[in-house]
């Protein structure tokens, strides 16, 4: 029988191995030998260190289509084999600190870098390569690669003491691993994770992971990689090579500074701020619908904390939330436009759980609409003939089981631009509020129509003022005045409901935290019931973490952040739901089959066809070219219409079929 093909992950968890044991031996060998051998050792350290980076950048390009087969747990084994490379390389490096001799280490921190080109002049090429990987410049060949590099380049940098940010705002650690931090405080940031998180350390060497929409990088940081920019722009003339790394670094410093930039042209008010929601949303789907639908597991990893089965009913246990409401967005007054050098793409209003400090909910988004004489006012759930798309549906359900005192809904007013000038795209944060749902004594608030005035900056800045009027400097303060004033104040008007009978059952289906459309509320609830079928009644025993071959479950959470197809899947399930007797349309069982009927025969081929753009946020031309597809006639899924040669779609993969427990459920 001829032995087992390894699939290349295997292959880089035994790569790893084999540099663990070199390491251990290097540092019992640093140990015992004389501080004038220090140079052998300092040669094989950079060597090793050197192989912990290129198994690095070889494990980042990895995906899961690499395997051979099927592996359940990839991405858990993807990402524990990151941190032993990342412990590795911070291992090697202090090792390699100690071993230089005190005039080198007492020297700047690009020291290292500059004696490791030095003793390979021989090969110019390289040694360009190795200062520009010291620098932290990446290559433009793959930009995956490129992100991964920067990320890692930027913790090295840290650990020498080169990346120093500062502190927004106060960060009380919650799980064991994060990092206390205070305002104003200086940290030292060790490497930066793709998820937010970042491995910070204080002044008293203490490290943990702070979320990075508390960090502000430095201004003498910002200082010294602009001279050094400076430098590589001089340099480009004599070496092609570093000119896509000159651009790449000249883009990321624009995005920085691009607020200030318009503020100072004049384009935009001054209390508006980068979109601190669409930054969440652009780094993965850990705040997106997509992510909350799926169960949760307990603490034991062996059952779901969220979903359980009803045994006399067949049926999925309903379980309340401390928070479980539904709101309808009315209207936003007063809110200042951006300038004439901006052409406005969309004007939103992202909504969340929040406790003052974190995120706690997906992030749902509602497109508002305002009147060209009127740009200040803006309006949500406009008339309209036909169903009302749920992007600019005003009416939301709100589901949160955070024990937090603070626990509140922010609302953060954006909008989506293009420059005119260079037709560069961004999102800007018009104004945020924050509803606080509990009073002082715990009591939840009262359900009525709240006025919230929106202020400027972000939700971690104090005192940002919408506009120029302020009664801090030296304004009239009477009574009068301040009436008249407050009429001027930017408002955001929202009405807090009370569930019915029926609203309340569908809620309490759902998982403990999530934020949506109430449009869609029937769809969420039928699919947790489809569900918990296949976790909680057809898997053999509890323990079994086996593939799960359903098209439904594989797909139905991508199909979920993208609002169009949503709302064909939303007209599909109507047209069938009227066929229905009124017998039916309260039976389970009917209503999980036409949901799965539905589903594969109007929206499953559309999220895999060919001619299907991807989804672009407030581009125009994608979403009508989207809408054509989705509503064209001759778009009706049959048998012969899957079969003719003149209707194309994706290449098959196996994992828009297969459900992976293991990678889906939140732990």
């Amino acid at each position: 029988m001829p032995p087992k093909r390894r699939g290349p992950l295997q292959i880089v968890q035994r790569e790893t191995d084999d540099i663990k044991r070199k390491v251990d031996a290097l540092v019992q060998q640093a140990a015992k030998t004389d501080v004038s051998e220090n140079t052998e050792t300092l040669q094989r350290c950079k060597e090793l260190l050197r192989l912990v980076d290129d198994i690095m950048k070889r494990l980042k390009k990895l995906s899961k289509a690499d395997e051979p087969a099927p592996v359940g747990n990839y991405d858990q084994c993807k990402r524990e084999e990151e941190k032993r490379l990342l412990t590795l390389h911070d291992h090697l490096q202090s090792l390699a600190l100690q071993l230089l001799p005190h005039d080198e280490t007492a020297g700047p921190s690009s020291s290292q870098t500059e004696q490791e080109s030095d003793e390979e002049d021989s090969d110019e090429e390289d040694e360009s390569s190795e200062e520009e990987d010291a620098k932290g410049d990446v290559h433009d060949e793959d930009d995956d690669a490129d992100s991964s590099d920067e990320d890692t380049d930027m913790g090295h940098a840290a650990e020498q003491g080169s990346a120093s940010y500062i502190a927004l705002s106060s960060f009380t650690a919650e799980e064991e691993g994060d990092l206390s931090i205070q305002k104003g405080e200086v940290l030292k940031v060790l490497s930066k994770n793709k998820d937010g998180w970042w491995l910070a350390q204080n002044s008293n060497g203490q490290k943990g992971l702070v979320p990075k929409t508390f960090l502000k990088m430095s201004s003498s940081l910002q200082d010294s990689e602009r001279e050094n920019e400076d430098e590589e722009d001089s340099e480009e003339e004599q070496e092609s090579s570093k000119t896509s790394n000159w651009n790449t670094v000249r883009k990321a410093v624009t995005e920085i500074d691009a607020t200030d930039v318009l503020s100072a042209m004049g384009a935009i008010p001054p209390g508006f701020r980068p979109s601190t929601l669409s930054r969440l949303l652009e780094e993965g789907t850990s705040y997106r619908a997509s992510h909350f639908i799926q169960p949760k597991l307990s603490q034991s990893q062996l059952s779901f904390k969220d979903l359980h089965m009803d045994p006399d009913t067949g049926k999925v246990h309903g379980r309340p939330s401390r928070v479980s409401l539904t709101l309808t967005l009315w209207s936003c007054r007063m809110i200042p436009s951006p300038g004439v050098g901006l052409q406005v793409l969309s004007r939103h209003v992202r909504l969340c759980a929040f406790n003052g400090t974190q995120v706690l909910s997906n992030i749902h988004t509602i497109r508002a609409t305002y009147n060209s004489k009127n740009p200040k006012t803006w309006s949500f759930s406009p008339r309209m003939t036909g169903m009302l798309p749920c992007l600019l549906d005003g009416d939301c359900f709100v589901r949160c089981d955070s024990e937090s005192p603070d626990l509140g809904i922010l609302f953060e007013l954006g909008v989506t631009y293009i420059r005119n000038s260079t037709g560069e795209r961004g999102d800007l944060s018009c104004g945020w509020t924050f509803l606080k749902l509990f009073d002082e004594s715990g009591a939840p608030i009262a359900l009525r129509t709240q006025e919230l005035t929106i202020h400027g900056g972000t939700p971690f800045e104090k005192d940002s003022d919408m506009d120029t009027m302020s009664t801090k400097k030296g304004y009239q303060t009477g009574v009068f005045h301040q009436m008249l004033l407050s009429r001027k104040m930017p408002k955001l008007v929202v009405k807090l409901k009370s569930l019915n009978s029926s609203s309340r059952s569908r809620l309490n289906l759902l998982p403990d935290t999530i934020v949506g459309s109430l449009s869609t509320l029937h769809l969420l609830a039928t699919y947790r019931q489809i569900l918990a079928d296949a976790l909680l009644l057809d898997r053999v025993t509890m323990c079994n973490a086996d593939l799960i071959c359903s098209a439904v479950l594989a797909s139905f959470p991508v199909v979920l952040d993208q609002p169009d197809l949503m709302d064909a899947f939303r007209k599909s399930w109507s047209e069938s739901e009227s066929n229905l007797r009124r017998s039916d349309k309260r039976d389970i069982n009917v209503l999980k089959q036409m949901f799965v009927s539905v589903y594969m025969g109007s929206v499953f081929p559309l999220l895999f066809s060919a001619e299907m753009p991807t989804p672009c946020w407030a581009d125009e031309e994608t979403e009508s070219q989207r809408a054509r597809i989705i509503y064209n006639p001759s778009q009706k899924t049959s048998i012969e219409t899957l079969l003719s040669s003149q209707n194309s779609h994706q290449a098959f993969d196996i994992t828009q079929v297969t459900y992976d427990l293991i990678s889906s459920a939140r732990h």
